[in-house]
């Protein structure tokens, strides 16, 4: 599943940030920012216009993707603990 297909509120779990091309310098940025295999986020709020932009939160840090920037990293759905 991509992130960008993430339901609101849903949770899960960071599996690879994939590369459009040898070098991706967008792809490197979000593997700097935390997008890294293991990682937990959970798709906070979309935006009014084309649900674009996407509030993501990996920790307590939150960052602001536009959807082709989300849909390059596979994540695996995480039900959420009580």
């Amino acid at each position: 599943m991509r992130l960008s297909d993430l339901p609101k509120g849903a949770s899960a779990v960071v599996e690879r940030v994939e590369d459009a091309h040898p070098d991706d310098p967008i792809a490197q940025r979000l593997r700097d920012l935390g997008f890294v295999e293991g990682e937990r986020v959970r798709l906070v709020a979309r935006g009014p216009i084309g649900a674009d932009p996407l509030l993501i939160q990996i920790g307590s840090t939150r960052f602001a993707l536009r959807r082709a920037e989300a849909a390059r990293v596979s994540v695996r759905a995480q039900e959420e603990v009580a």
